[in-house]
């Protein structure tokens, strides 16, 4: 499940998961279904970077995925989850997604630090491979209560910004990006295919 920005697109990822699983279930299916459920984080705080006051640069994100967390470790310690597990099913996982540091003056393993956690993946781009492998140390683990989470998402309330409203822009804007990049690549094969053709 992927192109997802707030706890609530995740929250309805997950939730089409456990029916999926217990549907399986239910028709006497394995239920050990592998399943990520991909969360976009760095956009977040490109959309506000000339929007929001300096102490708020580069925390949006981090916020969301906090938040997000939050409800992932719910679910996880949910009876809902805890029978379908004993049956065999396995946890979906968190994939942070874009995580490669767009602000120059920002660390460039702001999202890695900042996210490591338990249950989850990290998509990061070789660059932010290499400096994880070249300087990055991780601290604390993300917290499983979401830490301050809330507190920042009201002070990012507070500067103007609707965070509903920009998941869905988000979402929105990042499932055109996807479907014109599939156009793109679908005229690449075409042309590729018909010089292969005029070839033979």
């Amino acid at each position: 499940m992927t192109l997802l920005f707030s706890r609530e697109h995740y929250a309805a990822a997950a939730e089409a998961f456990l029916r999926g699983i217990e549907r399986r279930i239910d028709a006497g299916l394995d239920p050990n279904v592998g399943s990520v459920a991909s969360v976009f984080i760095s956009r977040w705080d490109t959309a506000v970077a000339n929007k929001v006051p300096e102490n708020l640069r580069d925390q949006l994100g981090i916020a969301i995925a906090e938040r997000t967390y939050k409800a992932y470790r719910d679910l996880l310690n949910s009876p809902r989850w805890e029978r379908i597990y004993n049956l065999g099913a396995r946890p979906q996982r968190l994939l942070w997604a874009s995580t490669g540091t767009k602000d120059p003056k920002a660390s460039d393993t702001l999202y890695i630090k900042a996210l490591a956690a338990p249950f989850t993946v990290n998509t990061m781009p070789e660059s932010t491979l290499n400096a994880l492998a070249e300087h990055g140390e991780l601290g604390n683990i993300l917290p499983a209560d979401g830490g301050d989470c809330e507190d920042v998402l009201a002070q990012f309330a507070k500067a103007g910004i609707d965070i509903e409203a920009l998941a869905a822009q988000l979402q929105d804007d990042g499932a055109k990006s996807f479907v014109t990049s599939w156009n793109e690549l679908m005229k690449v094969i075409e042309s590729k295919s018909a010089a292969l053709r005029k070839a033979s």
